[in-house]
């Protein structure tokens, strides 16, 4: 986008199809992935609603630069030097719901901390984003349900515009990457809350660190939102030991024992001090986040080096707003 405008995630790009698969194949439920595809559908929906609204070739008459893909006439974009990623112009995202502090804050407009993850910067933003979805989503949601991981999509994107409007306020955002990093990070503390059932897991765990550091390393770099991606990855994180506990191994088939038989709990102890203090964590820090951000102030004022955990300067870049 624009100079004053940042997109979550758009260069997480396709490194997240290498995802390890690294679930036992239990005798549980496999569920029906629906509510991924239909997350996709919206994204790609609101998308096309966006481009209708922008009408590019009505609102660049008589103004340097000309509409891309003309031949789509009200869905062209606009000019590269204004959008590079074939989209929107800021002002169209900013009325359909972009995260701006100032709108939120001051403008009792909180409903932006959700409208903003539903839309992207342009084509290839949403491209990506929808097939990152696909490849880390459905395998999720197949194996623990639609409830717990659309759960965990809607408040790690949730949880991502709070730590975003925290830090980022002279730019707008936009995206689903917050609620995509959540999911990566339910994946991470269900390796971890589960440990104990899991066949090479420390390989498991290696590529999935790995994954997780690269993406959020390419957003210190300009334009990507990444205190969005932060913030997801946090939550998610933190939702995944909540929600995603697995029973441990031999259970099921322990709690048909005779009576008198020693039977095994169904989860171990230290997975339910990790669903404790995840539980907490989430209570405390979305409470601090949202009274903190609606108080107006500005999480730099508290955190003097956290400005770099966005955007890292460079003699090819600068970080200026």
């Amino acid at each position: 986008m624009a100079s004053g405008d940042l997109e979550r995630g758009t260069k997480n790009r396709g490194n997240n199809s290498n995802i390890p698969s690294y679930y036992v194949e239990t005798a549980g439920k496999r569920w029906t992935s629906w509510i991924i595809p239909m997350f996709v559908a919206v994204n790609i929906a609101v998308f096309i609603v966006v481009m209708y609204v922008n009408d590019c070739p009505k609102k660049t008459r008589g103004i340097e630069g000309s509409c891309v893909a003309k031949f789509l006439h009200r869905f062209s974009f606009q000019p590269l030097k204004e959008n590079p990623l074939f989209g929107p112009s800021s002002d169209t995202l900013e009325k359909m719901g972009a995260l701006e502090w100032n709108k939120v804050v001051h403008g009792h407009q909180g409903w932006r901390l959700v409208t903003c993850m539903w839309l992207h910067a342009g084509v290839i933003h949403v491209l990506t984003n929808v097939l990152s979805l696909i490849f880390i989503g459905i395998r999720l949601e197949q194996e623990f349900g639609f409830v717990r991981i659309g759960i965990i999509y809607l408040v790690s994107g949730f949880g991502g515009s709070i730590l975003s409007a925290l830090f980022i306020q002279q730019n707008i955002s936009v995206g689903a990457s917050g609620a995509l990093f959540g999911l990566l990070g339910a994946m991470l503390s269900e390796l971890l809350t589960n440990w104990t059932i899991y066949a090479n897991k420390i390989a498991a765990l290696f590529t999935l660190v790995i994954i997780i550091a690269i993406n959020l390393a390419v957003g210190i770099l300009p334009h990507v939102d990444n205190f969005a991606h932060i913030g997801g990855f946090i939550s998610g994180f933190l939702l995944g030991f909540v929600l995603l506990l697995r029973p441990q191994f031999g259970w099921a088939e322990n709690r048909h024992s005779p009576a008198d038989a020693r039977v095994k709990s169904k989860h171990k102890a230290y997975q339910y001090v990790f669903l404790l203090a995840a539980a907490v964590l989430l209570i405390v820090g979305f409470t601090l986040g949202l009274v903190t951000l609606f108080k107006g102030k500005n999480g730099s004022d508290h955190c003097s080096w956290c400005h770099y955990l966005d955007c890292v300067p460079t003699s090819k870049w600068k970080c200026q707003n």
